[in-house]
């Protein structure tokens, strides 16, 4: 029943590959608090795409994080490829319009708009309370 880690050939050839893809397989034997914050949000991510998914939900994936290192994991979930269906919850507008095929506004607990970014982006109600636009009447 208990068998070494190297019988798992493909488990250990899927998650190498994950780890080299984001960057992480030199820090393969860090204890994960010795990872940065961005590091540990790569791992997180990992840990989700390890179960080969074909839904992936993600709630504010890059909170926390600087301003180079939201850009860099936008940057790897775009190459997630068009297999996997993510949802995503963020605050962060640039990386939901970057990353973004289809958008729901929520406000209040209530849809105030749904459709492709460039549709969300000229929305007035939705810059006037997302983007702190203020609307002339």
């Amino acid at each position: 029943m208990i068998r070494p880690l190297r019988s798992y050939k493909s488990i250990h050839d899927r998650t190498r590959a994950l780890l080299e893809r984001f960057g992480l397989w030199e820090k393969r034997d860090f204890p994960i608090n010795a990872l940065s914050h961005g590091e540990m949000r790569h791992v997180e991510l990992i840990l989700g795409l390890a179960m080969e998914p074909k839904l992936l939900l993600l709630d504010e994936p890059t909170a926390g994080l600087t301003s180079s290192e939201s850009q860099e994991l936008a940057s790897l979930i775009q190459t997630l490829g068009r297999d996997i269906t993510l949802v995503m919850i963020e605050h962060d507008m640039k990386v939901a319009f970057a990353l973004a095929e289809r958008m729901i506004v929520l406000h209040e607990g209530e849809i105030l708009a749904d459709g492709e970014p460039e549709k969300i982006r000229a929305n007035s109600k939705v810059r006037e309370v997302y983007l702190g636009e203020r609307i002339k009447l």
